[in-house]
């Protein structure tokens, strides 16, 4: 990678130029992300993840530039405008939008006004006078005439246009014109569509100015959301005659034009080349750059959710009851093994219009008593309050807990074809119903299995940029899985497929030799697998576990890389390995400078010591029950003042949104928790996080609920 690159890159991030060239070797080499930050930390300087996900984006953004140069450079060659300076230029740059403008005078264009002024052979007038070499315009014009030009406002005119063309490709004016844009106000205004009941959700927007260098993420991207549906218009506030006289005065004046008449042909090509050229050109080009930045900003938002999501308390292997809520259709309801098995279904009717709760009860109870149930899942769909009030009637045996889990996505996953390969016997209802039990169970291992645009916790998903969004959530899901670890032995192929190195080939090679060959004894086990390679191998092996081998160490995330590190620790403590492994007071005896060897240093070795004393341990919290107030089950019983428990269900630049157990969702704006000047919510709250919130406003007409976080 270039060293101006590499510069570049530690500049944009806040690090160090040999942690991003260390990195980009990694990744040339076929390292991942998860693999660098967990077992390369003496390469990174300790980076997480996080950070390293960023340096591989910078990365591939300039690789692509680099092959983008090449082209630009081979054009501007075939063209013969390519002069020393130019290509230092072009080679020295690490800006896209800097390249763009060096490379847009020689860039192929369609057929403009200038190009038919060239083609009638007006460039020389073109070139005398704005080079100041004509004293008087139309004497000098009238030597243009011939069968294209029919008089000398026709050739003075052309001669504009050539002129006005190449200011607007001027770098240094666009990059002026730009400095200016960026301070000014976006505009927005109501067009007639806005008459439409559609467009009331934008109505904040029919008459808007705001700086645009002060502009929320998510207001910008509402903006451009009301503009891409017609209710609205937008522009950039610049006023056209003060940016006109910066380009004269700054490009054109310095010349000296020896006369007035000259003098007023220059000005009407500026002002020609600003309106028709430059201003709707630097105008898409800026409100373009707000978007990106608003994109990279509700990435995110969405990534952190998304990351809170996975990662959210799991119950652990139980045998679970799902229940998937409905009224008219009624409830679908299954039992799932510790495993997540299914090992039985059925529909009951406990609400209206059937109201069968005498029979719903005993097929609960029964079904409750048969397969042993531990604890009860709850989908908080339509019906969900009303089927957790019902099972809570019911006498349940002691130490079966009920929880109310989220559906989102789970109507995705029944109809997807990873549930038709599961379930290709069940329909879509018995599959949802699954889905709720094995999200409660484990929710990282069932989510993987769904897109997570679709699982609600998003902020304007569909308008970003989705090539963004979608190296953002593969990278937080990737992360996600490989922090936590995998159980080679029972996870499914979507699982695997995210562990660091394997990918969905891997995945389905590695599930089809455990299903000919039984449970994997051990890490080398994998080496058995078709296709699985040394550099897949240490990529991924770290992040398998196998719990019950023979080496306890294929249980925990200490890499088999490192696994002489740790006999050489248990032979100095005169101990087994296994009588090493979890035992805290003997790993507190151990010295890590004693172990630091080659590419091995203190980060890795104090790694190895932390994982000996909780080999394996999950870093997710447990999950635990929650109660939404009885009292209230919809809008209609909201009174201002009123306390509410609640569970948050989304976060956003502006606020998060409270589940209060009706409906509609609440929201905390960032201005109500608490805490003065807050610009990030996550800094407070959490997806999922139960909250005790205040109303403190209702909107009936438009079903909107204003909250205040209490604690």
């Amino acid at each position: 990678m270039k060293e101006i690159y590499i510069r570049e890159i530690a500049a944009r991030l806040g690090v160090k130029e040999w942690q991003v060239e260390n990195c980009a070797d990694l990744f040339d080499s076929g390292s991942t992300i998860p693999f660098i930050s967990r077992y390369r930390k003496e390469k990174t300087g300790g980076l997480d993840d996080v950070a390293v996900a960023e340096i591989r984006h910078w990365k591939d953004v300039f690789d692509e530039m680099e092959k983008r140069k090449e082209s630009v450079l081979g054009t501007i060659s075939a063209a013969g405008g390519l002069t020393d300076d130019l290509r230092a230029r072009i080679e020295g740059c690490t800006d896209a939008r800097e390249l763009e403008d060096l490379y847009l005078p020689f860039k192929p264009k369609r057929r403009t006004r200038a190009t038919v002024a060239k083609e009638a052979g007006l460039e020389p007038l073109a070139d005398r006078m704005f080079n100041v070499s004509v004293q008087n315009p139309e004497a000098e014009a009238a030597a243009y005439l011939n069968d294209k030009v029919a008089s000398v406002e026709d050739a003075l005119a052309g001669a504009r246009d050539i002129i006005a063309e190449r200011l607007s490709e001027t770098a240094s004016v666009r990059e002026t014109l730009r400095s200016i844009f960026n301070t000014r106000r976006l505009v927005s205004k109501a067009t007639r569509k806005a008459n439409e009941p559609e467009a009331r959700k934008y109505k904040g927007y029919f008459d808007y100015s705001e700086p645009l260098s002060r502009m929320a993420p998510h207001r910008v991207l509402a903006v451009l959301r009301a503009e891409a549906e017609g209710y609205v218009s937008v522009r950039i506030d610049a006023d056209a005659e003060k940016c006109g006289n910066k380009i004269y005065y700054d490009f054109c004046q310095e010349r000296r034009y020896p006369s007035q008449a000259l003098a007023v042909h220059i000005r009407a090509a500026v002002d020609d080349a600003y309106k028709r050229l430059l201003e709707p050109s630097i105008t898409n080009e800026v409100i373009k750059d707000a978007k990106e930045r608003a994109d990279r900003e509700s990435v995110r938002v969405f990534g952190e959710n998304l990351r809170q999501l996975l990662l959210a308390p799991p119950v652990g292997q139980k045998r679970v009851l799902a229940i998937d809520p409905g009224l008219r259709t009624g409830c679908k309801v299954v039992c799932l093994d510790a495993q997540g098995n299914l090992l039985h279904y059925e529909t009951i009717f406990p609400h209206p219009p059937a109201n069968d709760k005498v029979r719903s009860i005993k097929a609960v109870s029964e079904m409750i008593a048969k397969y042993d149930i531990e604890v009860i899942a709850i989908g908080n769909g339509t019906a969900g309050r009303e089927t957790e009030a019902f099972i809570k009637r019911i006498p349940l045996p002691a130490g079966v807990k009920v929880y109310s889990v989220s559906e989102d996505g789970a109507s995705i996953y029944s109809a997807s074809d990873v549930a038709r390969e599961e379930f290709p016997d069940q329909d879509v209802t018995v599959r949802g119903a699954v889905s709720i039990g094995r999200r409660l169970m484990d929710p990282l291992a069932e989510l993987v299995k769904i897109d997570p645009k679709s699982l609600g916790v998003g902020q304007y998903q569909h308008d970003v940029d989705q090539g963004l969004l979608r190296e953002t959530l593969d990278n937080t899901v990737e992360s996600c899985v490989n922090s936590v670890g995998v159980n080679v032995n029972t996870a499914s192929p979507y699982l695997l497929s995210y562990v660091a190195g394997i990918g969905p080939s891997l995945a389905s090679n590695i599930v089809e030799y455990r299903s000919g060959h039984g449970p994997y004894r051990s890490r080398n086990d994998l080496s058995k697998v078709k296709r699985l390679g040394e550099k897949a191998f240490e990529q991924c092996a770290g992040f398998l576990r196998i719990p019950g081998a023979d080496n306890p160490l294929d249980n925990s995330a200490v890499h088999p890389e490192c696994y002489h590190i740790v006999e050489k620790m248990a032979a100095d403590l005169d101990v087994s390995t296994q009588e090493l492994v979890g035992n805290e007071s003997l790993c507190s005896r151990i010295s890590p400078e004693r172990y630091v060897e080659g590419d091995f240093g203190l980060p890795t070795v104090n790694d190895i010591i932390n994982e000996l004393k909780k080999p394996g341990r999950d870093p997710r919290e447990s999950a635990s029950e929650f109660e939404f107030s009885e009292d209230i089950h919809s809008i209609d019983d909201l009174v201002e003042g009123m306390v509410l428990p609640g569970i948050v269900t989304n976060i956003t630049a502006f606020g998060a949104f409270v589940d209060i157990g009706i409906k509609q969702n609440g929201l905390i704006h960032v201005s109500k928790m608490g805490v003065r000047h807050l610009t990030d919510p996550s800094k407070v709250l959490k997806l999922h996080q139960h909250v005790q919130v205040e109303v403190i406003g209702v909107d009936f007409d438009r079903s909107r609920i204003a909250l205040r976080l209490v604690k």
